[in-house]
C-alpha cells in the first residue's frame, strides 16, 4: 500500500481493523516502511511483520537481527510460523517462547503448499503447543489467495478440519486466515459474528464488517432475519 491508501483505509475503515500485516518480506522491500509504521502508529493498530521473514530469519541464524529491528521499529507483535521453510517444532517452540517475554506472539500453523495436508490433530497439537509456549493467538493458514491449509485447493473451506479444530481449541485463541468472500461467510456464520479473520484485503474490509452484519446478501438471512 501507498501511504495514500493507507490513509485512505484508516479513512473508511480504521475502526474495525485490529491488527495491520505487512505481508511475508515486504517490509524489507518497500520505500515507505517508516511513515506507514508512524500512520498506524498514530491511528493506534499496532503492525506484524510477515511470518516468512521470521522463516528466512530462523533458516539464516539472524533472529537477533530481526529481534533488533523489531525494537528499532517500535513494532511489538512478531508472527512465528513454518508454513514455508521447515522449522524443527522444538525450535519454533524455543523461539515463542523467547519472544512472548518481550513481543506479542502470532504463531501460525498450517503449510502454504496446496497439496500438502495435514491430519486435524495435527493441527490441534500444533496449536495448542504453540498456546503452551505463550503465543497470543495462533493463525490458521490459508495463504493470500484462499487454497491452501484450511481450504482445499479449490477454495472449499475443509469443514470437517476446522469442526474438530474448534471442538479442541478456543476459537478466540485462533485468527482464522479468510482472504476470500465466502469463506469469510462460512466461517462467520458458523463461528458467530465476532470470530477472527486474518488475510483480508483491505480493500474488503468494509465488505467484511457488512458480512459480520447481516447487511450483505451472504449472511443477511443469518443475521438480519430479526430478533437480536
Amino acid at each position: 500500500m501507498s501511504l495514500a491508501d493507507a490513509q485512505g483505509m484508516l479513512e473508511v475503515a480504521g475502526d474495525l481493523v485490529d491488527i495491520v500485516k505487512l505481508g511475508w518480506g515486504t517490509a524489507l522491500v518497500v520505500a515507505n516502511l517508516q511513515p506507514k509504521l508512524a500512520l498506524f502508529r498514530e491511528a493506534g493498530i499496532p503492525v506484524v511483520l510477515g511470518g516468512t521473514l521470521t522463516e528466512v530469519a530462523m533458516r539464516q541464524g539472524r533472529v537477533d537481527g530481526l529481534i533488533e529491528w523489531l525494537r528499532e521499529l517500535g513494532i511489538d507483535h512478531v508472527e512465528v510460523s513454518d508454513g514455508t521453510l521447515p522449522v524443527e517444532p522444538a525450535t519454533k517452540t524455543a523461539l515463542i517462547e523467547r519472544l512472548a517475554g518481550e513481543f506479542t506472539v502470532l504463531a501460525e500453523v498450517g503449510s502454504k503448499d496446496t497439496d500438502f495436508i495435514m491430519a486435524p490433530y495435527v493441527w490441534v497439537e500444533q496449536m495448542e503447543r504453540d498456546l503452551a509456549a505463550g503465543a497470543w493467538k495462533v493463525i490458521a493458514e490459508a495463504r493470500e489467495s484462499g487454497n491452501a491449509g484450511i481450504y482445499r485447493g479449490t477454495g472449499e473451506v475443509r469443514t470437517g478440519l476446522i469442526d474438530e479444530i474448534v471442538h479442541a481449541v478456543d476459537p478466540q485463541r485462533i485468527i482464522f486466515e479468510a482472504p476470500r468472500r465466502e469463506q469469510q461467510a462460512w466461517l462467520i456464520t458458523q463461528l458467530g459474528a465476532e470470530c477472527n479473520l486474518g488475510n483480508i484485503a483491505p480493500d474488503d474490509v468494509i465488505s467484511l464488517e457488512t458480512l459480520r452484519l447481516g447487511l450483505r446478501a451472504d449472511t443477511v438471512e443469518h443475521f438480519a432475519g430479526g430478533g437480536e
